[in-house]
């Protein structure tokens, strides 16, 4: 069930109080779960029970996105504050340094939050920041007309759409290989996330920018790849390994750009394995 936390944000304006929601479940080492830009955390459903075999799993809709309130005024949508947010939704929740698992933006910020000391382990599915200009440039286009349709599209719209598997694909097939795994009410879920994320363009005017440049020595990392990510391409994988040498870079094969819903198991398996080499 999902549920609120409130924690305190330091700004040039001095601290701000900011609300976001969590869904936490299982026993045992904590593993952060993070989502991806205009998305929200039922994105990470498929593999939730999985990895609550083994992990006291917090799942959250970050800042501006799902039902998580926008970060306060005079914090920026930066990588840096972002994550440093993060740190403090965990502080209230009673978490110190959990392994993280992100996927796309929240990959990018797994990344950096294994950067500032805050994770045990990090997993990064296709995260964002290892793009060339133009292939940022692409990405950033894509994600613009995913949230233009969104808005265009009048709820008994989305709700027809979602019930064919050439609907599904329609509304989510640039993230996901086999859309038509996803059932209707997750689809129409996730249009509506996406179509009210108010993070989003201060998400993305933040991240034209954004480059993800260090190394993380003595750190478990793991960086996969779906052979069929549409949105930000699979030889990013080889820069992300360029920069990370110590990383493991996986394969996902038949996995497109949200990978968690194309193949539970595997990407269930992958964040487990890392999470393991940190013991």
């Amino acid at each position: 069930m999902t549920a609120t936390v409130s924690f305190t944000i330091d700004s040039p304006l001095g601290p701000r109080t900011a609300t976001a929601a969590y869904e936490r479940k299982g026993a045992g080492e904590p593993l952060l779960l993070l989502h991806g830009i205009g998305h929200h955390l039922q994105a990470w459903h498929p593999v939730a029970g999985i990895l609550a075999a083994e992990h006291d799993v917090i799942a959250v809709d970050l800042p501006g996105f799902g039902v998580s309130e926008p970060l306060p005024h005079g914090v920026p949508y930066s990588l840096a504050s972002v994550a440093t947010a993060v740190g403090a939704l965990l502080a209230a929740l009673g978490v110190e340094r959990p392994h993280v698992a992100g996927n796309s933006l929240g990959g990018l910020l797994a990344l950096e939050m294994g950067r500032a000391g805050l994770a045990r382990s990090v997993t990064a599915l296709s995260p964002a920041g290892f793009w060339t200009e133009n292939e940022r440039r692409y990405a950033f286009t894509a994600l613009r007309a995913m949230r233009a349709g969104a808005a265009a599209l009048p709820l008994p719209a989305v709700e027809r759409l979602s019930r064919s598997a050439a609907g599904r694909a329609a509304l989510t097939g640039t993230i996901y290989a086999r859309p038509a795994r996803r059932s209707p009410a997750a689809v129409v879920a996730e249009t509506l996330a996406l179509r009210g994320a108010t993070g989003f363009e201060d998400t993305l005017a933040a991240g034209g920018s954004v480059r993800f440049t260090e190394d993380l020595p003595g750190l478990p990392v793991t960086i996969a790849w779906g052979t069929r990510d549409r949105l930000l391409l699979r030889r990013q994988g080889i820069r992300a390994k360029q920069t990370i040498p110590g990383a493991r870079l996986v394969r996902l094969p038949d996995c497109g750009h949200v990978p968690m819903n194309d193949d539970p198991a595997l990407v269930a398996r992958v964040i487990l394995d890392t999470a393991r080499s940190a013991r």
